[in-house]
């Protein structure tokens, strides 16, 4: 077990290893005439270092006879020997000198000697024992009293995208004569779309996708998220979930835009063939999400654990380690609800194969030196620690959901916010930096980032693949280079902590590397789009509706498309290998929309933008792009 006293003088190289002190000697040796020309002998300064072969051909073309040069790079290297820095020293246990009085501020001794019968290892293990009870209790309580098949997610919708549901929808159905009794989780009003989503004419983004509600019975869209359009409904708590009932209407003409509960829906204004309305009861139970009182209970914890139990250092740290990744696994950004325990194992134990690395890299060489302050050791760890755990609430704000090009560009705000994170990051670093250099250090851990880089760089060149940084793995980037007795990388540990414990509890080990449909969720392929030869100008406004037909080009050239699909109101009408399109089945007294897109096999392309047919006859040309 590390203690206080760990260093990476006396545990990582052990050249640099402590020399006898002439204590130790005197306590060994008589001083004889011998003995003193030995002690003498020992106690003086190595000789000058001999620099090899390689390290004299190297002098030359680096400069490093020039005295500048020189110069800089010794600053650069830090002193040799290597050294460790000093404890820091308690701010609740100093002396203030006031004339010829000395006052004293010794809150931390204090809080030390009143706290120390407390510290019996065996009422630790007795504690630990009751703590995991009763975190199970919380665990039954959120997720196993409600029946299984009763959870849904935050972006739970009855109708896919686009062609998701098949020609006529059939592969949605039934659109009417069913009820679903569900529950949802809390905080489902910061789920958004992070890509355009196309309805009607209008396209929406990073928003919840609610669709209608406005009208007296409060129908909504067959698409719209079923949790978000509750908590509008004002069915459901945003902040502690909940369970309702709801009930498949089928057809549904012109739905109503609607805001109420910090929720606005869009309106859709033709006919769509499902929509759904809320009953005002629910035969569900237990239906509360416990995530803040679970997040209570646990922040209360790990303070006792910091301020009145206090464990040795690294017992400390396993409990931060499996305390913030099954509060993540459990309640706070669980992978499925109710929890897949199985997936949740499956991650536990190579992150504490990773926490174990973190440990002997950098938290054995901060944590200790905060043992005669557990006051700032609470402040200076925890704190940063739950941000980091929560990222998903903390950072929720911040206009970057995926460190990618595509979505930075896209969001407003992103490269702002980029650009503010780099800068935050940048003076970080250059402190560290500065710290690491009055160790000695420098060189090695610029080394080993440097190499590190250099990997990273050549993975990102791998052909069909991008790179990802994924935010657990900005944290095992920037974990080892904090491990030094500072506040600050006291602070730095705490969130890092906490933001890879998020990551690899919510998501799972990411691979660095993903292929573009990986990162691409239901964004636009990028394929070719097909283009109406109605338009504006041809259409015949003269012609009674039922008996107008829609036409669109053919296929292009030395391509394998070999079909069309047409969405009417965004349901796909027809696949096929016309080009043309009766209007004889629609509504003539309503708008309608159209979008086209090439088939090959299964697959189907973009979709462009909707082109536009108003009751009066007037055709609108859709926007260039897909939809």
């Amino acid at each position: 077990m590390a203690s206080a006293s760990t260093s990476r003088s006396d545990s990582t190289h052990v050249e640099d290893g402590p020399f006898r002190t002439d204590s130790d000697y005197r306590s060994t040796a008589k001083f004889t005439p011998q003995n003193s020309f030995e002690i003498e002998d020992a106690a003086s300064p190595p000789p000058p270092r001999v620099p090899t072969s390689w390290q004299r051909r190297l002098k030359g073309p680096l400069w490093l006879d020039h005295p500048r040069v020189r110069r800089a790079w010794l600053y650069f290297r830090g002193p040799r020997p290597k050294v460790d820095l000093p404890e820091p020293t308690p701010f609740l246990s100093l002396k203030f000198y006031t004339g010829r009085k000395t006052r004293s501020v010794a809150v931390e001794p204090a809080w030390i000697r009143l706290t120390r019968p407390f510290t019996n290892p065996w009422l630790f293990v007795l504690l630990a024992a009751g703590y995991i009870i009763g975190f199970a209790f919380f665990a039954r309580a959120q997720s196993f009293l409600t029946p299984a098949d009763s959870f849904i997610g935050c972006t739970a919708t009855y109708w896919a995208a686009n062609d998701g549901c098949g020609l006529d929808g059939e592969a949605c159905g039934p659109f009417n004569n069913a009820t679903f009794d569900f529950r949802c989780p809390a905080q489902c009003s910061s789920v958004v779309l992070q890509n355009p989503r196309t309805v009607g004419d209008q396209q929406v983004d990073f928003v919840p996708l609610i669709v209608g509600g406005g009208d007296e019975e409060q129908t909504y869209r067959g698409d719209s998220f079923i949790c978000a359009a509750a908590v509008q409904a004002g069915l459901i708590s945003d902040s502690k979930g909940g369970c309702a009932t709801l009930e498949l209407t089928g057809n549904f003409t012109n739905f109503l835009p609607f805001t109420a509960n910090g929720l606005s829906s869009i309106g859709f204004p033709t006919i769509f063939p499902l929509s759904f309305r809320f009953h005002p009861t629910t035969s569900l139970h237990s239906c509360s999400d416990l995530r803040n009182e679970a997040l209570a209970f646990n922040v209360i914890i790990t303070a006792l654990i910091f301020l009145v139990l206090r464990p040795r250092p690294i017992v400390m740290y396993w409990c931060l380690v499996c305390i913030g990744f099954w509060h993540v696994t459990l309640f706070s950004q669980p992978q499925a609800s109710p929890p897949p325990l199985d997936t949740a194992f499956e991650q536990f134990l190579p992150t504490l194969f990773v926490a174990y690395a973190f440990w002997r890299l950098a938290f054995r060489f901060t944590l200790p030196a905060f043992r005669k302050a557990p006051i700032e050791a609470t402040v200076w760890y925890l704190a940063p620690y739950w941000t980091g755990v929560l990222t998903n609430l903390t950072t929720d704000k911040i206009p970057i959901d995926r460190l990618t090009a595509s979505d930075i560009s896209k969001r407003p705000g992103g490269l702002t916010a980029l650009i503010i994170i780099i800068l935050i990051l940048l003076v970080i670093v250059i402190n560290q930096v500065r710290v690491i250099r009055k160790t000695g250090w420098l060189p090695w851990y610029l080394g080993w980032y440097v190499a590190g880089g250099l990997v990273t760089l050549v993975l990102s060149q791998l052909p069909g693949l991008q790179l990802r940084l994924h935010h657990y793995i900005l944290a095992m980037v920037l974990i080892p280079g904090t491990g030094f007795p500072t506040r600050l990388s006291a602070i730095y540990q705490g969130f890092l902590l906490g933001m890879f414990l998020n990551g690899v509890a919510a998501f799972g080990f990411d691979s660095i590397l993903q292929t573009a449909a990986d990162l691409r969720r239901d964004a636009p392929l990028g394929s070719d789009l097909p283009s109406f030869a109605t338009n504006s100008t041809n259409f015949n406004a003269s012609v009674p509706f039922l008996n107008q037909t829609i036409f669109w080009n053919s296929l292009p050239e030395g391509e394998s498309w070999d079909g069309f699909a047409l969405l009417v109101d965004d349901v796909e009408r027809y696949i096929g290998t016309a080009l043309n399109y009766s209007l004889s089945a629609l509504e003539p007294g309503l708008i309608h929309f159209f979008r086209l897109a090439f088939t090959s096999s299964d697959l189907t392309g973009d979709f462009t933008m909707p082109a536009t047919l108003y009751p009066n006859g007037t055709w609108v040309d859709p926007l260039p792009g897909p939809s």
